[in-house]
């Protein structure tokens, strides 16, 4: 019996974490979606502060992909043009040099004339802290898992050996 409590205790616990380290993850990232075509794009903007980091990161993630090429262009706060990257996969992400402090955005344009539905996201790059919050919260929850998988087999083999 304790080891059914202990593993439900670590779920809990696991779940907790997985909740407050995806916030901290996701926390200063901007996230949109639209539909874009050649005369229509989706611009997400983000406030980054050099002070605390010096790595950007953006995505974006094509909806219903068919061989679409699209461009996603990230402009620092002078608006000039830090990167431009061609999209043709359903999912790309790519890190980016933070040059100063201020507003930073990502606009998404495609190249064809049917309207192509995306998401896009931008912001600061989430320190190894943060990650290994949310890396541990998985170890947390797969322990707890396999304690509450063990316990059940435990329980089957008692049922067994009593009939």
């Amino acid at each position: 019996m304790m080891i059914l409590i202990v593993s439900g205790a670590l779920i809990a616990v696991g779940l907790v974490l997985l909740v407050l380290g995806n916030q901290m993850i996701l926390e200063g990232i901007n996230q949109g979606n639209g539909k874009i075509s050649q005369s229509q794009s989706l611009t997400i903007s983000a406030e980054i502060d050099m002070q605390e980091t010096t790595r950007g990161i953006f995505a974006v993630q094509i909806i219903d992909f068919k061989d679409n090429t699209l461009t996603a262009r990230i402009l620092d706060p002078s608006d000039i043009e830090i990167i431009l990257q061609i999209i043709n996969e359903e999912k790309s992400e790519k890190e980016f040099n933070i040059v100063k402090t201020g507003m930073y955005k990502l606009i998404i344009k495609s190249e064809g004339n049917e309207e192509i539905q995306v998401f896009g996201a931008i912001g600061p790059l989430p320190d190894a802290n943060k990650k290994l919050l949310g890396l541990i919260s998985g170890y947390i929850l797969v322990i707890g898992m396999v304690g509450m998988m063990g316990f059940g087999i435990n329980g089957i083999r008692n049922r067994k050996r009593s009939i």
